[in-house]
């Protein structure tokens, strides 16, 4: 996949709005421990940036998803991990099914507003029992007249403090578990929807995260997305999206590889500049290789997305290479800026932090390559 010319202007835009609307605030917002997506998302609304994929009756831009691969890229400008995050969650990680799936009224209530910025959204699957392993969450959703009532817990939800709305995936029925679920838009101000505790984390410091409670939450079964009992299709649909989408971000590491190069073209020891230690240059050359690589197979998987091939493993994949080399140049960065890059107000040290958790959420390592080894044929539970 090779940018065309829109594509390039779209990140052309996006990191001019990020250089005046973000860098320049993003040290406040780490040490606050979130940033205003309320005042946020709506800039970003106005400009399309927050539904360059969604259908333009809602207020989309109607492109392939190749665009938000381009946006997710340009992304890796913005001077932190928590504020990209919570931007893919708004539109690659809670709205695609909704987008895909939902009922012209349900998109007209919960599409609209969050393509626009007015309403921010966060993605209800996790729970303390159950992360990677989604057929085993507990909470559920007892159907009472039209109604749904809601019982349960989710965990790790990332703009859970400010979210307007939840895509929450529940259990409504007993039996299978792949076959019992399915996904619900859940306004936050509710009665029963309790935020339980902002999270503490050590890294994605600018974005806010919550454990939230729901004691006896009712909804009307219109927020259902699509079919009852389809929930955990849909959220593995929007798992493909999610996991492309942090491959992207991933791409920002060589943004770190350039600004160590030139802290070490200033920074001497015995004599002369670092950057002329062998091992250094070689080491810094692996790690490019490495970060194009990922490029280059995100953007093959993406143009076999786009043409509507299955690329689960493919994505798999993206997420799972991506990952790793993103926490790789992390702590060699950290280690070639020595004591400098142990300090917080240092990008590299911020990128550490933040890169942790690309091998954990949206799918843990372990996940990844179990899927890999089930789609290659060689998985005992293939």
């Amino acid at each position: 996949m090779i940018y065309t010319e829109q594509q390039i202007q779209l990140q052309d835009s996006l990191k001019k709005f990020i250089e005046s609307e973000i860098n320049p605030f993003v040290d406040e917002w780490e040490t606050a421990g979130i940033f205003p997506a309320k005042e946020l998302f709506p800039k970003m609304g106005k400009l399309g940036f927050l539904g360059v994929c969604k259908p333009a009756r809602y207020g989309g831009l109607e492109l392939d998803y190749s665009y938000s691969v381009t946006m997710a890229e340009a992304l890796g400008h913005i001077r932190c991990g928590g504020v990209p995050m919570a931007i893919g969650v708004q539109t690659d990680m809670a709205t695609p099914a909704l987008a895909r799936f939902g009922s012209d009224e349900l998109k007209s209530e919960f599409l609209a507003p969050s393509i626009s910025g007015e309403y921010v959204a966060c993605l209800g699957v996790s729970e303390v029992g159950a992360g990677s392993d989604v057929a085993s969450i507990r909470t559920t959703a007892r159907k009472d007249g039209d109604d749904y009532l809601i019982r349960g817990g989710k965990m790790w939800t990332t703009s859970g403090t400010q979210a307007d709305w939840i895509c929450l995936l529940a259990n409504t029925s007993e039996g299978a578990a792949h076959r019992n679920k399915s996904l619900i838009c859940v306004p936050m101000k509710t009665r029963g929807v309790e935020i339980a505790r902002k999270l503490r984390k050590a890294g994605m410091h600018s974005s806010d995260t919550a454990q939230i409670h729901f004691d006896d939450v009712r909804v009307p079964q219109r927020f259902r997305i699509g079919e009852e009992g389809m929930g955990f299709t849909y959220q593995m649909m929007q798992f493909q999206e999610e996991r492309l989408w942090a491959a992207a971000g991933w791409t920002k590491s060589d943004a770190v590889i350039r600004e160590t190069i030139d802290y070490l073209r200033e920074r001497h020891a015995f004599g002369k500049p670092l950057l002329e230690n062998q091992f250094i240059q070689f080491k810094l050359a692996e790690l490019q290789t490495e970060v194009e690589a990922v490029r280059a197979l995100l953007h093959r998987t993406v143009a076999l997305y786009v043409a509507g091939e299955d690329v689960t493993q493919l994505a798999s994949m993206c997420k799972l290479k991506g990952a790793r080399v993103g926490r790789e140049v992390a702590d060699w960065c950290v280690q070639f800026w020595g004591g400098m890059g142990y300090i917080e107000e240092t990008r590299v040290n911020r990128f550490w932090r933040d890169s942790r958790l690309a091998s954990i959420g949206g799918g843990a390592d372990e996940v990844m390559m179990g899927i890999i080894a089930k789609t290659m044929g060689i998985s005992a539970r293939a």
